[in-house]
């Protein structure tokens, strides 16, 4: 089974509760556990988050691409792009505020990229191994019949 959704938004607050609602609820519908969808739907709060710090009014898109076992999340910001001293390099202090959101992200999935390109923009790919509460929906991709319900 494989599920892409790609979303463009406007840059304020009230789009990164939309982007994780549209997150959430694809990947709850597949049956997968409610930690990893947590998992997922911080880490995306996060990448959104951290556009909105950014200068430029343009929108930004966010895509979600689903395979049975993984699931990638990008966060495409055409704006100036995220300045790489801000990527942290170590767990930051213990009064230290910045690149917190960015260790978080790396800390709930297994894999996080940035691809920062000055005055084009970055892309921040987050990728997770899907760990499933039911696998019904799956399992019946699988086998060819439909699933129960």
């Amino acid at each position: 089974m494989e599920i892409a959704l790609s979303l463009r938004l406007p840059r304020d607050r009230q789009s990164v509760t939309v982007a994780r609602h549209i997150v959430r609820h694809a990947v709850e519908e597949l049956g997968v556990d409610p930690e990893c969808v947590h998992d997922l739907e911080l880490s995306l709060s996060e990448a959104c988050t951290n556009v909105l710090h950014s200068d430029s009014g343009d929108p930004y898109d966010v895509r979600l691409d689903l395979e049975d076992e993984r699931c990638v999340i990008r966060v495409l910001d055409v704006g100036r792009g995220l300045d790489r001293a801000l990527l942290p390099q170590a767990m930051p202090g213990g009064e230290a505020e910045r690149g917190r959101g960015l260790l978080l992200m790396a800390a709930l999935v297994d894999r996080v990229r940035f691809n920062v390109k000055p005055h084009d923009g970055t892309i921040v790919s987050m990728e997770k191994a899907l760990v499933y509460a039911d696998r019904s929906l799956l399992d019946a991709e699988s086998s060819g019949e439909p699933p129960a319900g």
